[in-house]
């Protein structure tokens, strides 16, 4: 039976290049094991029908884990079956609606059931599931919804007047409403629709909706990046790199909406794992929800961890943290010390992932790598190609910086507005700079289109950041690059300092001046209260530009 498996999940792989490396792993995460016939030609009917995709994805997994709690939120627990036949109902009141293949539905919603009903159903009707970041303008929203001509808006009650304000004119569907006393309880809801509609099993549409996740607009009005069915070959090169395992607890706290929460969704699917959500992220409810609901995953993004370490300590004491294996991060880069700083206090479970929306995952940090060299982006996991290029195309040597460019099976087919990133031999620009050390790790020193030329120095900003976040007075940075008559341009950095800090801007100039070139050093240090970051915790460094020294 197990030899059976082994050759259903080889066919899946399809064109990964080590396929008794995917089996292997998944092997070692308990993904392949024995199951009864029925349950197996049950598997091989979904996997035919409906493929790799989240929609397959959780079909399949309802027939491996009918009764395994699947998803747990701040409404109670729902099975892997039910996940499946809430689903089903809500797909078929949708296409009662008129929402069929090819459309585009737009879900604006946190990290809730909601969610999850709504992307299922719009995946199992083949319709395309635009996922909306819920730290959006209206503005944005409405230019985003207009480019990806949406016909239907799914969305938290908390965000009616924003869909308002955005001049959105389609039919709207609620999937999160906030009690009895909601003004919009008799309008349709995706709760009313799952009661109303059809659970049985559905028919596979002819084409596989794809899911179009944005990228995160820092610097513009964000890109639609779109993917199409699930990827096995992914999961085995993610799998390898990070030790989670089939049957686990994992506390999901970064948004759904972007690629690092959406790409947790699709591997509980795949290991069976049960999904537990909060709708808002709070430092010590974070902690809280680890320990009470026995989580052993944490899946985050870099500023939940600042935002945790920044409790005091009595408050950290109060939580025992030993059950979690893995905590993962990933959306933006580790400032600092930070990466020691959790572990030495929780333990050497963290890993850091590095990738794009674009290129999804290019490289992983275990704890032992960021031990040995702190700031390390890691190193690429099995099935993925990663070179240092010059402006010529040519790969540098080690140690050499250079643009950094990816090649796996999760690279994105352009964007859905026209557009593509730079490919050169089959491999996407990440868009960042960076180098390889002898050890064959990545470090990533900074987004190409912000390097600037001082003086006739090449300068990256990540690089001066990170310098300034290791000064003990510091909580976060940013710095970005100002014109500049004498030198055409120099850097700018704005700084949160720790409370009650008396450190001066020309100590932390010295401090730069200490570790780095002098041309490094920033000109201008601007002392603030908080950075604008966007709801992935990236700092939105276009709002900076207004401020002065």
């Amino acid at each position: 039976m197990i030899r059976f498996g082994a050759r259903l999940a080889g066919r899946a792989v399809g064109e990964a290049r080590t396929t008794a490396t995917a089996v292997a792993v998944l092997t070692r995460t308990g993904v392949i094991r024995p199951f009864g016939p029925l349950t197996l030609a049950g598997l091989v009917r979904t996997l035919q029908g409906w493929g790799m995709g989240l929609a397959g994805g959780f079909a399949s997994v309802a027939i491996r884990f009918p009764e395994r709690t699947g998803l747990v939120d701040e409404r109670g627990s729902l099975t892997f079956r039910e996940i499946d036949e809430r689903s089903n109902a809500l797909a078929d009141e949708l296409a009662r609606r008129g929402v069929g293949e090819g459309d585009a539905v737009a879900l604006l919603a946190r990290n809730h059931r909601g969610f999850l009903d709504a992307a299922l159903a719009i995946a199992k009707l083949g319709a395309d599931v635009l996922l909306l970041n819920t730290a959006f303008a209206a503005p944005q929203l409405g230019e985003v919804c207009a480019r990806e001509n949406v016909r239907l808006v799914v969305h938290d009650e908390e965000f009616a007047d924003l869909v308002d304000r955005a001049g959105v004119d389609v039919p709207r569907i609620l999937c999160w409403t906030d009690g009895a006393a909601s003004a919009f309880r008799d309008a349709d809801s995706t709760e009313n629709l799952v009661r109303a509609g059809s659970r049985a099993r559905r028919t596979p549409p002819r084409a596989v909706g794809r899911t179009v996740i944005l990228t995160s607009g820092t610097t513009g009005t964000p890109k639609g990046a779109p993917r199409g069915g699930g990827n096995l070959e992914a999961a085995v090169a993610f799998l390898d790199r990070i030790p989670l395992r089939a049957g686990r607890r994992m506390h999901i706290a970064a948004p759904l909406f972007h690629t690092w929460g959406f790409a947790h969704l699709s591997l509980a699917m795949l290991l069976g794992n049960t999904v537990v959500l909060t709708r808002r992220f709070d430092p010590e409810s974070s902690l809280r929800t680890l320990v009470e609901e026995r989580c052993e995953v944490f899946v985050v993004i870099p500023v939940m961890l600042q935002r945790i370490l920044a409790l005091p300590a009595a408050t950290l004491g109060r939580y025992d943290l030993s059950r979690v294996e893995v905590v993962a991060a990933s959306g933006s880069a580790l400032p600092g010390d930070l990466a020691t700083e959790w572990m030495d206090r929780f333990g050497d479970t963290l890993f850091n992932i590095y990738g794009s929306t674009e290129v999804a995952w290019a490289s992983v940090a275990r704890p032992e790598d960021m031990r040995a060299a702190p700031g390390t982006a890691g190193k690429p996991p099995v099935m993925t190609v990663v070179k240092i290029l010059d402006e010529a195309g040519r790969e540098v040597p080690t140690g050499q910086t250079g643009r950094i460019f990816v090649g796996n099976s999760m690279l994105f087919e352009g964007y859905t507005g026209g557009g593509h990133k730079e490919s050169v031999g089959g491999l996407l620009s990440s868009g960042d700079v960076g180098r390889f050390d002898a050890d064959g790790r990545l470090f990533v020193e900074g987004r190409d289109d912000e390097m600037i030329v001082s003086g006739g120095e090449n300068v990256f900003p990540a690089e001066v950041e990170d310098c300034l976040a290791r000064h003990e007075s510091v909580v976060e940075v940013a710095a970005i690059g100002v014109e500049d008559a004498e030198f055409g341009a120099r850097l700018r950095a704005f700084v949160v300092l720790t409370e009650g800090s008396g450190v001066t801007a020309d100590e932390l100039r010295e401090h730069v001046k200490e570790n780095l070139a002098r041309y490094k050093v920033p000109r201008d240090i601007v002392f603030v209260d908080e950075l604008p970051r966007n709801a992935t915790g990236k700092i939105l460094k276009r709002e900076l530009d207004g401020h002065e020294d």
